[in-house]
């Protein structure tokens, strides 16, 4: 049987029982990454009734870069023995590799069974106060690029809020480019969620970039983006409707500027090098 087991997002505290009792049956770990796993373990058996894994215990690694290779070499384990699948933090599965061994579950009737646990998407969301119940999760933006600015003003442009994970190194870079195109969105970040330095910051989105340039937030930690949908009344076409239009680059680049107040110029620069 094959049980998918979240982890913590930062406080160990947030084990289940269940996740404890699941770890010491277990006769395979399937980790994002095993190093973190073990930590992960080394600190349960410090801090609470849990005992670390024998050395018969097999940890093996399982990511996006070897999933469907390790997948062919674990297949024939997952129905015979007690094997879980655990992320570096927070649910997994959700955008997350072990999506690859649940396909493969359904497809060959494995049993297996996900945990309930925390992931970083509601916990944000529930600290943000936004008052809708719907929201959209889009994981990470693409890192650059025309792909990066037309999933972020499609986000910006979306009916409901939107929820994104960014790395500490691009955050002031992810609000530089959000100001762009709407300076007065509304937003709410949480930084290093249920950790010691935890910090949530809500605000227009000038507001909390200006924030950034005067080094009162430190941007170190993982980071959580909620982007609140826009208004009603506001413009509704998408950079992917102008963008599929055929067009001269000149003409795109001036209903792209109107749509996102990104300069002419620089929508010009960018379509020809695309």
């Amino acid at each position: 049987m094959l049980t998918f087991i979240p982890t913590p997002i930062g406080n160990p505290q947030d084990i289940t029982i269940r996740a404890l009792k699941e770890f010491e049956k277990a006769s395979l770990f399937l980790c994002e990454d095993t190093r973190e796993t073990k930590r992960l373990l080394r600190i349960l058996e410090e801090r609470f009734d849990f005992t670390y894994p024998s050395d018969e215990v097999e940890f093996l690694s399982f990511h996006e870069h070897n999933g469907a290779e390790r997948l062919a070499e674990v297949a024939s384990r997952l129905a015979r023995e007690e094997v879980v699948y655990v992320s570096d933090a927070g649910m997994p599965v959700i955008s997350d590799p072990g999506q690859l061994l649940v396909a493969h579950c359904q497809k060959h009737q494995v049993t297996y069974d996900v945990l309930p646990g925390g992931t970083a998407v509601t916990t944000a969301y529930a600290a943000s106060g936004f008052e809708e119940g719907e929201f959209t999760f889009c994981a990470f933006l693409p890192q650059k690029g025309s792909e990066r600015t037309t999933a972020l003003i499609a986000m910006m442009n979306a009916r409901t809020n939107t929820v994104l994970y960014e790395a500490p190194h691009r955050i002031e870079k992810l609000l530089t480019e959000i100001v762009a195109i709407d300076e007065e969105r509304e937003l709410f970040l949480a930084k290093e969620l249920t950790k010691k330095f935890q910090n949530y910051y809500r605000g227009l989105a000038k507001e909390i970039l200006l924030q950034f340039g005067e080094n009162s937030i430190n941007s170190k930690g993982e980071w959580v983006v909620v982007i609140k949908s826009k208004e009603a009344d506001s413009k509704a076409l998408y950079v992917e409707d102008v963008l599929v239009l055929d067009l001269q680059p000149k003409v795109k680049a001036k209903l792209l500027a109107k749509l996102t107040n990104k300069s002419v110029k620089a929508w010009y620069a960018e379509l020809i090098n695309q």
